[in-house]
């Protein structure tokens, strides 16, 4: 001990001996700058990540900002915006009305109106009720359910839960369903949440919750949210209205799960929210949510369980025979959860459910303003005025389902997909990706170009998902899916595909996995991003521009 005392000591008066010769003031401003430079250094080396997107996207600006490659790039993407309104607008021929654009000058019959809006209904390419699409319908097979859902509907289509005193009925309906939806998720009578209009409302809220814990908390005023890449985009444009920075972190490349420690490593002092998918929707996989739920309680950061696609099925796989990890409220650690109601609770679209382990963060959700000349306005989700038409359906469907019905029908479905996966690992040319436990089925190939064969299949009357980062394809099973044959008819197409491709050699790709190809080749996504916005432009315009035959009727 006298020995590091002497050292220390020693230490001491070197250290005043090399600094002998500056003022007071010249020691404490280094010091501060030191201090600084380390702050900035840590900030620079957290943020890493970022600044080299931020440097690369300063780079291609610039690059595009040079006249020949501006125009270059405007060309390329009008040959874009044509080839889209080609394929967009290639069913508008078999239209049996004109386009129609402004109101008729005499209101139609109901006889017109249901006409027009039953052939309309009839075009397109694809047949979903034959179930060779992927995720695009969750129920239709069942008439008297059908039946029920429009009988509902009709009795509450003008209703308007926004005024409980009005439509009590309502209110109620909509209570019920969350309250359901909690006991499913293992909550208790702490428990809580909201009915939204989907799942991107849903993760909307909890983003927006969670931004308000963390001011009102902790004083965080740059939130941060981390979150695997697989997550869903719902996530980021929640960031983006909300004002929030998306840290994302990179899945393990065998198993497509979050990889825990990157999660770990993004944990900073702004973060506001972990984010686990219960299952994400590129691949069909299951986070670990207990480990990300330690997570949450080491650090102090609320976790968001992302179960907006497997909402009404994972609930029921281990009453159907297929038990997996906790995901749910039983997880230490989980403080919201998300659930679709509308995928595989087989409601019409327009419904999901927000969950929170207590009263406080859907406090945070609501928004209020106090002093509105037109009175308090207070509303728990987005909207103000909301259809009570489709809370009525969706309180059917789920009575209708009870526990049994959606029991039976996840039986059905994860054993399709697990078949599935058993035939597409016995086909040499193809590879799942990951190991998915749920309702979706996700596999590439290292042997053929996996772009082309999803094309391919899209000929053969196939929709089926195309994933990037790496490319793939993916199915989403609904009930519209489970059969007996339906896996036997997925894999014999895809056998008969993959050797059509391996005997044509000048095949080039085109559609969808042409799309997806050539995005992934482009190093500035922004240029995908204008090409995207065209695509949801030209959805509004219906083809004026290339149907002669558009007037008012």
């Amino acid at each position: 001990m006298d020995e590091l005392f002497a050292f220390l000591s020693r230490l001491e008066r070197d250290f005043e001996d090399a600094f002998s010769s500056y003022e007071k003031w010249q020691l404490i401003c280094g010091t501060v700058l030191f201090t600084l430079m380390i702050l900035v250094l840590n900030d620079l080396f957290c943020n890493l990540d970022d600044v080299l997107e931020a440097l690369k996207c300063w780079i291609f600006r610039k690059v595009r900002a040079i006249p020949a490659i501006r125009n270059y790039i405007a060309d390329q993407l009008d040959t874009s915006r044509k080839e889209i309104e080609k394929g967009m607008f290639e069913d508008a021929a078999d239209f049996e009305v004109p386009l129609l654009k402004a109101l008729p000058s005499q209101g139609w019959s109901k006889d017109e109106v249901v006409k027009v809006a039953s052939n309309v209904l009839g075009v397109g390419k694809y047949d979903w009720k034959e179930g060779k699409i992927s995720g695009g319908a969750f129920a239709g097979s069942d008439k008297s359910f059908t039946d029920l859902l429009v009988e509902m509907f009709g009795r509450y289509s003008l209703a308007n839960p926004l005024h409980a005193d009005i439509f009590p009925g309502a209110r109620k309906m909509e209570a019920e369903i969350v309250q359901m939806t909690i006991s499913l998720f293992k909550g208790d009578g702490q428990h809580c949440g909201c009915l939204t209009s989907g799942g991107s409302e849903s993760l909307l809220m909890a983003c927006k919750a969670m931004r308000d814990w963390g001011r009102e908390r902790r004083g965080i005023r740059s939130p941060e949210v981390v979150m695997c890449y697989t997550a869903h985009s719902a996530f980021d444009k929640a960031a983006g209205i909300l004002g929030m920075k998306i840290r994302k972190v990179r899945a393990d490349p065998q198993t497509f799960q979050v990889d825990l420690k990157a999660m770990r490593r993004a944990i900073t002092k702004n973060t506001v929210m972990l984010v686990g998918s219960a299952p994400q929707f590129p691949h069909g996989i299951i986070d670990d949510i207990e480990a990300i739920g330690q997570l949450g309680l080491k650090y102090g950061v609320p976790v968001h369980v992302d179960c907006c696609m497997g909402g009404y099925l994972l609930p029921f796989m281990e009453a159907a025979g297929y038990p997996i990890p906790p995901f749910d409220f039983r997880v230490p650690g989980v403080t919201s959860i998300s659930a679709d109601t509308h995928k595989y609770g087989n409601a019409p679209k327009g419904s999901s459910v927000i969950m929170y382990s207590s009263p406080e963060y859907r406090h945070l959700q609501y928004f209020v303003t106090p002093d509105w000349p037109g009175g308090i306005y207070a509303t728990p989700t987005i909207p103000g005025s909301r259809p009570g038409g489709l809370v009525a359906v969706c309180w059917a469907a789920l009575l209708s389902h009870g526990f049994s019905g959606y029991t039976e029908a996840a039986r059905k479905i994860v054993k399709t997909a697990r078949t599935i996966k058993t035939l597409i690992s016995e086909i040499p040319e193809l590879r799942l990706m990951g190991d998915p436990q749920a309702g979706i089925v996700a596999f590439t190939s290292d042997e053929v170009n996996i772009l082309q064969v999803g094309d391919l299949m899209n000929e053969r009357g196939w929709h089926l998902t195309f994933v990037q980062y790496p490319p793939g394809l993916h199915i989403c099973l609904t009930s519209l899916q489970a059969t007996s044959d339906f896996a036997k008819n997925l894999a014999s197409d895809l056998k008969t595909t993959i050797a059509e491709l391996k005997q044509t050699s000048d095949l080039t790709v085109s559609g969808i996995g042409k799309v997806y190809g050539t995005a992934a080749g482009i190093p500035d996504k922004s240029l995908i991003g204008e090409a995207a916005k065209i695509f949801l432009t030209c959805y509004y315009d219906t083809g004026f521009k290339e149907n002669s035959s558009s007037k008012d009727i």
